[in-house]
């Protein structure tokens, strides 16, 4: 186990007392909540690399808290008796997490079918996660500060379009892969 794993650890064991933060009517504490998780975050990729604490392991934890974290967010922002306030739009939540699940079947359809093992993220895939969490915290900081609801709104439909955009990109990708033909495995006979 080592400390950017814990870390990554730490940030899953967030999402419940961020959920009960926003059930409770506390998006302030909520925001901290989410920001602390942003630093966890930022904190655990670079110890790994600078101290070389980078696992096989850690692969797995640090998107997955990341993601689990950001879809909680996208769920519990999206019900509107979750705290009150600034929500965002079902469709919009819909969106983040059909992409998430699309993305994550096309890579295991072409692990199965192409023995694709490395499918690496693109940079409107970063744009798109990176503005989903920038609009998570817009939309906290609307429920404590309801003067920032307008730039909330205008980042809720941007992250919709980058969503699409990302989500259309890598079905493309896929298609090109696809048409490819398969890696041999290893040990094959030759």
């Amino acid at each position: 186990m080592t400390v950017p794993n814990l870390l990554s650890i730490f940030r899953m064991g967030l999402i419940p007392l961020f959920i009960i933060a926003l059930v409770d009517g506390r998006p302030g504490r909520a925001l901290v909540i989410f920001l602390i998780g942003g630093l966890t975050d930022a904190l655990d990729g670079f110890i790994a690399r600078f101290w070389g604490q980078q696992s096989h392991l850690g692969t797995y934890l640090d998107p997955m808290a990341d993601k689990l974290l950001l879809v909680s967010s996208f769920v519990i922002l999206a019900i509107p008796t979750a705290g009150g306030g600034l929500t965002i739009p079902l469709w919009v939540s819909i969106l983040v997490i059909a992409r998430d699940v699309l993305i994550s079947l096309v890579a295991l359809i072409l692990y199965l079918a192409l023995h694709v093992t490395s499918f690496r993220p693109a940079l409107i895939g970063k744009l798109s996660t990176a503005v989903q969490i920038v609009t998570v915290v817009l939309v906290l900081c609307a429920r404590v500060w309801p003067g920032v609801a307008g730039v909330a709104i205008g980042a809720i439909y941007t992250t919709a379009a980058l969503t699409v955009a990302s989500g259309v990109y890598y079905i493309v990708v896929a298609s090109r892969m696809s048409e490819q033909p398969p890696e041999p495995s290893s040990g094959a006979a030759r």
